[in-house]
């Protein structure tokens, strides 16, 4: 099944989502206390919300009535993987290294997250924003040092994501949470179950657009290290808990490395579509989108 977030009698919601409607279940916060479980409620609240409401969930309604919000728990860690596909690696500034022995992990607030169609601001100082397309992983149980075996049974879905990025606060020091955690940067697409996706080594395709024009097209397959792999190591530090986030990376084709670079401008509208779990757009605006934050 797919879900997404929604504002619902004025707070985040969870809501299952069948096309162009969607079927509120519970506050996001009681989603991920038991997602699984709310996972499998779904399918009958569904069919039984078709034509009336149920005590426990709203009747079906039209998305485009609804306020879609990040289908994230306020509470959740958001950790994002760098340079995760060789060809991405041998295309930046990193080409001249071998490939790391441990992924690259930085962090994510989750006020930097938003959804699609929604407006992302160019900061000030900088010349545009980078696109980095990716599938995010979200995980739907705990996860306490855990093996790869256990690790990948704790993924409870996926979805798109864009790692919009400012490179010139990305590059002022070695962390890069400045660059990462602009306002609404972090454009998320509704979560599809694991069930319906499989497993990320078997291969989706992983495009990004720029007004039409593709940008990105590599495979998850190209991936340096697996989602279970990633997880299973963050687990060995710290608990990760339902709701939490592990985005994995993105493909070669970025705009910074480009001569000359590509990058974002006011008016661009940029597109990341990923095989089985659809097509996630963001416009971009200018600086006075800011006071919306």
């Amino acid at each position: 099944m797919q879900f997404i977030g929604i504002t619902h009698h004025g707070e985040p919601w969870a809501a299952a989502l069948a096309g162009s409607r969607v079927l509120p279940l519970v506050p996001v916060a009681g989603f991920w206390a038991d997602a699984e479980d709310w996972q499998d409620k779904a399918a009958g609240l569904a069919a039984n919300a078709a034509d009336q409401n149920t005590s426990d969930a709203g009747a079906w309604l039209k998305r485009r009535s609804v306020t879609e919000v990040p289908l994230v728990p306020a509470s959740a860690r958001v950790i994002c993987v760098g340079l995760n596909y060789k060809a991405h690696v041998a295309e930046g500034s990193f080409k001249d290294e071998e490939l790391p022995p441990y992924p690259t992990l930085f962090a994510r607030w989750t006020a930097s997250l938003s959804v699609g169609n929604v407006p992302v601001p160019v900061p000030a100082g900088e010349d545009g924003l980078d696109w980095e397309g990716e599938v995010a992983a979200y995980i739907g149980r705990r996860v306490e040092s855990a093996d790869e075996t256990a690790a990948a049974d704790a993924v409870f879905g996926y979805s798109t994501f864009n790692d919009i990025t400012s490179r010139k606060a990305q590059k002022l020091t070695s962390q890069w949470t400045l660059g990462k955690n602009g306002d609404f940067s972090g454009p998320l697409g509704p979560v599809v179950s694991r069930d319906e996706v499989g497993d990320l080594r078997d291969g989706l395709q992983v495009r990004t657009r720029v007004n039409g024009i593709e940008a990105q097209n590599g495979n998850t397959r190209d991936m340096i290290f697996s989602v279970p792999a990633i997880i299973a190591l963050i687990s060995q530090t710290f608990t990760l808990h339902p709701g939490d986030v592990i985005a994995t990376g993105t493909p070669d084709g970025v705009g910074y490395a480009r001569t000359p670079q590509w990058l974002l401008q006011p008016g661009d509208t940029v597109e990341v579509e990923i095989e089985k779990l659809g097509t996630l757009t963001t416009p971009v605006g200018d600086l006075t989108l800011r006071s919306r934050a």
